[in-house]
């Protein structure tokens, strides 16, 4: 499996998907959470969304329950939820495991082409960021502290390029 789009992937809805229908565009993968410090990035994450999603940019939120069970809901409370509250309008996918022997194989790969601080490969906590390129490339990784608009600069540039 050396690419990210030939993953299989569950939507929120429960559809069997995999990422080959996001060939050629810049993705945003995010881990999320409903109940995490954090969750407000939901609205920067919908405004880049909605800022890039004409130009090429998808967001993908892949909720996670495995920091401090802040994501305890089902995928439809989780999905109505992003929806009530912020307006969640980008691709969201059902409950997975980011770290640990269930890592979900699109994090396995994504953690192993970003390694995190220290060279560590363990997502540290919800809303980590991963942009991957147009070819599915994964070229950086983000702490959760990074604000979604700040990487404006940088998906531009990947989608210019």
């Amino acid at each position: 499996m050396d690419n990210i789009y030939n993953i299989p992937l569950k939507k929120i809805n429960g559809e069997e998907v995999n990422l080959e229908q996001y060939k050629g565009k810049v993705l945003l993968i995010v881990n999320t959470a409903s109940k995490c410090g954090f969750t407000p990035q939901f609205e920067g994450l919908e405004s880049l969304y909605k800022e890039y999603q004409d130009k090429g940019l998808v967001i993908l939120g892949f909720p996670s329950n495995q920091f401090l069970h802040q994501d305890p809901g089902t995928n439809d409370e989780i999905s109505e939820f992003c929806s009530l509250n912020y307006g969640v309008t980008f691709p969201m996918f059902a409950k997975i495991d980011v770290n640990g022997a269930d890592t979900h194989p699109l994090y396995a790969k994504l953690k192993k082409s970003a390694k995190g601080l220290m060279g560590s490969e363990n997502v540290k906590w919800n809303f980590t960021k991963f942009l991957v390129n147009k070819e599915g490339d994964v070229v950086k990784r983000f702490p959760p502290t990074t604000e979604p608009a700040k990487l404006a600069p940088i998906i531009q540039q990947l989608l210019d390029s």
